[in-house]
């Protein structure tokens, strides 16, 4: 499936959940070099917004990388380490079908079922169980995206449903589907970039997605 690794998905979100905290963001200028639009939230939604981090290919090209909104999840131990509101969306840089830069194979177009993929793990990496000990957490953790990946092969069949959701004010048909960590959408904006959204106490709804005018109003 694409040209996106389990290794890419188990890095892409951001987040070292093993410190409790986020990594490797707050900074702009990989943003800003991507040849493809960024989406995040429509003006429908007020709250916060922060930048997390862009994942490049072996040439520096952007491939893919994601954008906050809301209450910014931090996992530590204690009561208020599940209880953030958050939707956080993914934006997958189009990718066609073309040849090996070595001529010696094809690499697969990347679709709707790479965004999938990567809010999958995303979301997994932001809510794991805040009781699981660091042992458990690693095991838990690799069984859980290769669900995740398996899912995201299989966009169309249950446990996916169909959503549609204004993107730029289109209607677009998302596939969308719920866990006990929380919720995962992924689907194709009229550009031919490639949308996933991951979250938990923000219903999806009620999202709408939009091109980000200027990517820097995300830094704080």
């Amino acid at each position: 499936m694409e040209t996106t690794s389990r290794a890419e998905a188990d890095g892409a979100p951001g987040t070292d959940p093993a410190e409790g905290g986020p990594a490797a963001r707050r900074t702009v200028d990989g943003y800003l070099k991507a040849p493809f639009p960024w989406y995040g939230l429509d003006d429908a939604f007020t709250g916060e917004r922060w930048l997390m981090q862009v994942t490049a290919d072996a040439e520096g090209v952007v491939q893919h990388g994601c954008t906050g909104h809301g209450e910014e999840p931090v996992l530590r131990f204690g009561e208020n380490a599940e209880k953030a509101r958050f939707a956080v969306v993914v934006t997958v840089g189009a990718g066609p079908l073309r040849h090996s830069g070595d001529g010696t194979g094809v690499l697969e177009a990347v679709t709707a079922s790479s965004a999938a993929l990567l809010a999958g793990s995303g979301l997994l990496t932001r809510t794991w169980p805040a009781q699981m000990d660091h042992v458990l957490r690693s095991e838990w953790l690799s069984q859980q995206t290769e669900t995740a990946f398996a899912l995201a092969d299989e966009l169309g069949q249950a446990p996916w449903s169909s959503l549609s959701l204004p993107v730029d004010g289109v209607p677009v048909d998302f596939h969308y589907r719920e866990s006990e960590f929380g919720w995962v959408l992924a689907g194709s904006a009229p550009d031919g970039v490639h949308i996933g959204a991951y979250g938990r106490g923000l219903s999806a709804y009620g999202l709408g997605f939009a091109v980000i005018g200027d990517i820097r109003t995300y830094e704080n």
